[in-house]
């Protein structure tokens, strides 16, 4: 018998090595687990990601983090093909969409054309408009801000906009009317940017700045048919659970929840576990990557990681036999490397159920994020366009 629920958590930015690739990307020696490890001297606790086999897909075990002899599931690697390493080319590719043409980037800032265009219809004078830390700028900026009421908007080495102000001077949903503005700016043909990001923040001053959970992805509407698409037509649930509903717009998608955090993402885990459905649950935890990725802070990032890796028990307790459940990361953003953007890497592959009958065994490297989605869909019995399916491996059969 096939799989009722399968459940994938994507741990963002969770890399476990650089890619074949990545020399083009300027990411040679970038390793986001293996740096966290390092930074924790051989006291990264990760007992639940260590038995699903976390050190195991590794050439080189994560430092605290032991080998399992045998794994309870069976882990690899998979290798991304789409053309940058945002969150939106990792998950649309896991859900066998690629983006193989190269999105519009602004490393000297977007053009003025569109700045007028947002300024007039915000009414409000845009700062800044370059690459920039988005915890740095609030801290050089906010305080402008709050007195001015500007837009303070920048871009990263991905292909993003981002308008941050203070939810005491712009309010939450006039932030986010303009970044719908922003987005129909955006869509090609000319400008084409993957994802406009509301960014408000709260606090009194500079020193004391932070952002908050009220952040909405404004992505590019996803290009064709996904996996999530093709689930959905065949008349299965499709549950997303923090950002995913944002990355594709809500296509495929029966039913979503807004993370506040990585353990409110696991709380709506562990609500939709109690839900009777046949179905596809995913799951995106944002916190690796947008509190402690960017910023450099490999040793809020090893927490994170334990703290999930608490909470992943419980999921693994209440897990049916005929439940399956993947981990693996969207891309890298290795704490121990230089520069704040995310970074060319493969990332982990893990799978689990209690009734999975060849537990233990390497999936080997992955040519593309979607054999991920291929393999669900085989579950399902639905075709699939893209990915090899390692659906037989893993099965209960």
């Amino acid at each position: 018998m096939a799989y009722k629920r399968v459940f994938v958590i994507v741990m963002d930015s969770v890399g476990t090595g650089a890619a074949a690739d990545a020399a083009k990307f300027d990411d040679v020696g970038a390793d986001t687990l293996g740096h966290v490890g390092e930074a924790y001297q051989g006291k990264l606790h990760l007992p639940n990601l260590a038995k699903l086999g976390l050190s195991n897909l590794r050439n080189t075990p994560i430092e605290g983090v032991p080998v399992a002899n045998p794994a309870i599931g069976d882990f690899g690697k998979m290798a991304e093909i789409s053309t940058g390493k945002d969150s939106m080319n990792g998950h649309w590719e896991m859900m066998g969409l690629p983006v193989t043409k190269p999105l519009s980037f602004f490393p000297n800032g977007f053009p003025q054309e569109i700045i007028d265009k947002i300024e007039h219809f915000s009414g409000r004078k845009v700062i800044v408009n370059k690459p920039y830390s988005g915890t740095q700028i609030i801290h050089d900026y906010g305080e402008r801000q709050m007195k001015t009421g500007e837009l303070i908007l920048y871009t990263s080495g991905d292909s993003v906009m981002q308008i941050a102000a203070h939810e005491d001077i712009i309010p939450v949903e006039e932030l986010y009317k303009i970044c719908r503005y922003a987005r129909t700016l955006l869509n090609g043909p000319k400008y084409i940017v993957g994802r406009v990001i509301a960014r408000p923040y709260i606090g009194p001053d500079k020193d004391h700045f932070t952002r908050t959970a009220n952040r909405h992805d404004f992505g590019l509407k996803p290009t064709g048919k996904t996996d999530l698409n093709r689930l959905h037509d065949a008349g299965y649930k499709v549950i997303a659970i923090g950002k995913i509903n944002d990355i594709f717009s809500g296509s495929g998608i029966d039913q979503a929840f807004h993370n506040e955090s990585n353990m409110d993402g696991m709380d709506h885990v562990d609500e939709v576990m109690k839900q009777n459905f046949t179905g596809f649950c995913f799951t995106n935890l944002v916190d690796f990557d947008a509190m402690y990725g960017h910023r450099r802070n490999p040793i809020g990032f090893g927490q994170a990681l334990m703290d999930f890796d608490q909470r992943l028990g419980t999921v693994l307790d209440e897990m049916k036999p005929d439940d399956l459940l993947m981990i693996t990361a969207d891309h890298g953003n290795d704490p121990g490397f230089r520069g704040t953007d995310h970074t060319r890497e493969n990332v982990p592959l893990l799978a689990y159920s209690p009734s999975m009958k060849n537990s233990g065994q390497s999936l080997g490297t992955r040519s593309t994020f979607a054999d991920l989605g291929a393999t669900i869909l085989d579950n399902f019995n639905v075709p699939a366009e893209l990915g090899t399916s390692f659906y037989d491996q893993i099965s209960n059969k």
